[in-house]
């Protein structure tokens, strides 16, 4: 007989999301996402701000930011389709800390990689939070024998090359922060994760409300 069950809602993603799309909507009242200057004020992140006032905040607050509509729906679709389901593995505060982590650890990763190559650019996005949850999802797939629920091991491979690859071929992309957030992903996965026990053979470990 064919095993069903239901699968736990991710609030926390959710969560996520909500806070990205309203955030975006207040900055689209007050001005413009669009315009680097009116996106350092509100949070924004630009290296010399940083290393010379000291606004650490910025690293945070920027994961939240987004220019435009378009680049807010690619990154909060991509989240929407893969989040659940490290959420569902991790469980709701594991996540919460992966996804912000790697969001703050991708933005400092690109602030170095900056200041070396002495590139002073505005950047903000959820990007490098999201690389850090395909990055954890590619390790949570691996312990699992290449399958997580309806995610596989090649699907989750493909989707990072291709991703990457245009981020590489394109103008403006943080390639920095998306490495940074994988590379993450996978370190905190592997510190997080715990795979679940195989059921005994007489069924008893399969019931669920």
């Amino acid at each position: 007989m064919a095993h069903h069950y239901r699968k736990k809602i991710a609030y926390v993603n959710g969560a996520l999301i909500i806070i990205n799309v309203l955030y975006f909507f207040y900055l689209e009242w007050k001005g413009s996402t669009q315009d680097a200057e009116f996106m350092i004020t509100y949070g924004a992140m630009f290296t010399p701000l940083i290393t010379e006032q000291g606004e650490y905040y910025r690293l945070l607050t920027s994961v939240f930011m987004h220019f435009g509509l378009s680049h807010l729906a690619n990154n909060m679709v991509i989240q929407f389709v893969l989040g659940d389901n490290l959420e569902r593995a991790l469980g709701p505060l594991k996540y919460l800390l992966l996804y912000l982590v790697s969001g703050i650890g991708a933005n400092i990763f690109s602030m170095i990689i900056s200041i070396n190559d002495y590139e002073l650019s505005v950047s903000a996005g959820a990007s490098g939070a999201i690389f850090g949850v395909i990055g954890g999802l590619l390790y949570v797939v691996v312990k699992n024998r290449g399958q997580l629920e309806d995610l596989s091991a090649r699907q989750l491979i493909l989707f990072v090359a291709c991703s990457l690859y245009f981020g590489f071929t394109s103008i403006g992309v943080d390639n920095a922060a998306h490495v940074g957030g994988l590379v993450l992903g996978v370190i905190l996965a592997f510190l997080f994760y715990q795979s679940p026990e195989r059921p005994e053979p007489d069924g008893e470990e399969r019931r669920h409300e």
